[in-house]
């Protein structure tokens, strides 16, 4: 019987979290465990493309979950063409000498016209009056037709934001069973984002956590009971672990005061200008990409980072490949925090004169990752009812409900944890050798030798 394997990317998963009351982790965790060594920044798309490709981030180029496009002159943050990332995929090096080899890629990052068979990923829908309307994007496109008809549409606005919930992750789960069950691939990638949630907006040591590790436990339940009865072995990994923080650097402010920022003033509002700026930074969790348009500038840019409250190290040109970030798609210098600390991506110094996006969940328009998405500001949820009737009835709007307080960001992750079991971890039915520790890079030849012998 041909070998079949379902990999669970579980995100945010560490030892530390599995516990008694989710059976499903602790089988696979008594099965066989491996902590990884994730890249650096330990984000979602550079982990990924690490794991798929078994290359470093200066050689497969995801720098970060985005980067400044500099012959735009913007910044783009969590694009999903699948082209971006360079490097054959584990899949396409399995089909090179299996062209029968087949794979479901399910909700993994850059899922837009990769060589999977099968795939799905989030894309809402922007209509021309301003609404945005909940689905995603699959191959083939009767994909979506078939998993609507089954599951209803992508919970879009339950994936990402302040009212996420397992209902999302659920989907996600019961999508891939779907795919497994009626095309059988021989490898089977599925995304399970809910444990990311409230870590970001708890930390990992709130006793709230363990209802979601429950949560995400019984989506795993289903899919390993799927596994079984189609022959399936299972891995179950996790692209990083996250630590407690309490300190927001808000480093594009210090660029700001330092006046190497530049702001346009729109209809009241000040908006970024990437192209006009000497240098800014683009926030991820805890890395910072800090582009430097004015090379004359370089090293009294590297002086001032350097003096900046919760910045562990900064880093510019050569020097950048001591974390694999020697790569042309990556700031002309890169900061590291502090374990405690995160960026945020606020550029403006008086909350009054922030642009209107600054307090919606738009990710694609923010010049840097925020995770105060994930919380609603006192009063939000009457102005969002408001807002959901203004939709209902046609009218343009915005969902205005996010506040601009980075203090209430509990958990964050980039840079590697102090402990082991607050890490990112590699468990499940193979076996994965007397190692304690596996770089991310090494687990597509773990995946090709399970397949080739």
């Amino acid at each position: 019987m041909k070998k079949k394997l379902l990999v669970i990317n579980a995100v945010g998963l560490t030892e530390s979290l599995i516990n008694d009351d989710c059976p499903n982790l602790k089988y696979y965790f008594e099965k066989n465990r491996q902590y990884l060594k994730p890249p650096l920044p330990a984000v979602t798309c550079t982990s990924q493309a690490t794991l798929l490709t078994g290359k470093s981030p200066q050689e497969h180029g995801i720098v970060a979950n985005g980067w400044y496009f500099r012959d735009l002159a913007q910044v783009w943050l969590w694009r999903q063409s699948n082209q971006l990332v360079a490097g054959d995929k584990v899949w396409e090096t399995l089909r090179e000498k299996d062209p029968s080899f087949t794979t479901a890629k399910m909700f993994w990052w850059y899922n837009m016209y990769s060589s999977a068979e099968w795939s799905a990923t989030p894309r809402p829908i922007y209509r021309a009056d301003g609404a945005k309307h909940p689905g995603s994007y699959t191959y083939p496109m009767e994909l979506n037709d078939e998993l609507e008809a089954e599951l209803g549409t992508f919970p879009l606005f339950k994936f990402w934001g302040p009212m996420t919930t397992i209902e999302s992750t659920k989907w996600i789960s019961d999508s891939t069973i779907h795919v497994m069950k009626k095309n059988k691939p021989n490898l089977s990638l599925v995304y399970l984002p809910h444990l990311d949630y409230n870590l970001q907006r708890l930390g990992p040591n709130d006793p709230a956590m363990a209802k979601d590790v429950r949560e995400l436990d019984e989506c795993i339940g289903d899919l390993r009971k799927c596994a079984e009865e189609l022959d399936y072995e299972v891995l179950i990994l996790s692209e990083y672990g996250i630590q407690e923080v309490d300190k927001p650097i808000h480093i594009n402010r210090e660029l700001r005061k330092a006046g190497l920022i530049k702001v346009r003033m729109e209809c009241g509002e000040e908006q970024f200008d990437a192209g006009a700026s000497d240098a800014f930074a683009v926030a991820d969790h805890q890395l910072a990409h800090v582009y430097v348009n004015d090379k004359t500038k370089l090293a009294e840019v590297e002086e001032l980072l350097k003096k900046v409250d919760g910045i562990a190290d900064v880093c510019s040109g050569a020097d950048r490949a001591k974390y694999d970030l020697d790569h042309e798609r990556s700031g002309e210098i890169v900061c590291l925090a502090e374990k405690n600390a995160w960026f945020t991506y606020y550029y403006w110094l008086d909350d009054s004169l922030a642009p209107d996006y600054a307090r919606a969940v738009d990710i694609h328009r923010k010049p840097g990752y925020d995770p105060v998405e994930l919380f609603m500001r006192k009063g939000g949820e009457l102005s969002a009812a408001k807002t959901l009737l203004k939709k209902k009835l046609g009218f343009r709007y915005l969902m205005d409900v996010i506040p601009l307080d980075a203090t209430l960001v509990k958990g964050s992750h980039g840079v590697h944890p102090e402990k082991l079991q607050d890490g990112p971890l590699l468990i499940g039915d193979l076996s994965l050798g007397d190692e304690k520790i596996r770089d991310m890079k090494d687990f597509k030849q773990l995946v090709e030798a399970y397949f080739e012998a």
